[in-house]
């Protein structure tokens, strides 16, 4: 299901999938406003009658802040529209999460000042199971190598380069290289701007 701030006509592709799925047999002049059968099992909410030309997309956000159960902003300017989802939300009585940036950026002036606000701190995907009262299965830790385990120490102590690791661990770099590639598939590290961190 999508929600939409202008009418099904300045849609033509999802307009064009409907009639040809017979959803909407006449195309536009056959929808009823408001809701418009895309195919058979999804549909697009719109408040805007068909043929109307402006475009609101606030009135779309709102229909989106309706349909959720909980709003996440990752990453918002100061001037957002995301943040006038979050508003809506909150009308809405929705838990409105954002994910902390760093504050010098200006992608997340208006995440920050969700949080600043009483927003809930998204670090983890727990941190939503939590809020609905899910409590995430815990999985075993995996079995480490001898040399894996040098190599994730190294990394557990701080972030590091391919190249760091070779220095501090002795090893070869195809030999770190496939050894971090092994630690990323399990989902113990993750990789960011030639970084290894520890995941999570």
């Amino acid at each position: 299901m999508a929600g939409r701030g202008f009418d099904a006509d300045r849609f033509p592709i999802m307009r064009d999938r409907a009639i040809a799925a017979g959803s909407v047999p006449n195309g536009a002049s056959s929808r009823p406003p408001g809701v418009v059968p895309v195919w058979s099992r999804a549909m697009s909410v719109t408040k805007k009658p068909c043929k109307t030309a402006c475009w609101r997309f606030p009135a779309r956000n709102r229909i989106v802040a309706g349909l959720c159960g909980a709003a996440i902003v990752v990453e918002a300017r100061e001037r957002s529209g995301a943040l006038i989802t979050a508003d809506f939300a909150l009308e809405e009585g929705r838990e409105v999460f954002a994910v902390p940036g760093e504050i010098t950026s200006a992608l997340s002036a208006g995440s920050n000042a969700l949080l600043r606000l009483g927003a809930t701190p998204l670090t983890t995907t727990a941190d939503v199971l939590e809020s609905y009262g899910i409590v995430a299965e815990e999985k075993p830790d995996p079995v480490l190598g001898d040399i894996q385990r040098l190599v994730f120490g190294h990394v557990r102590e701080a972030p590091r380069a391919a190249d760091d690791l070779v220095r501090t661990t002795g090893l070869g770099a195809a030999a770190v290289a496939a050894i971090l590639t092994e630690l990323e598939l399990i989902g113990l590290v993750t990789e960011e701007e030639g970084l290894y961190r520890v995941a999570g």
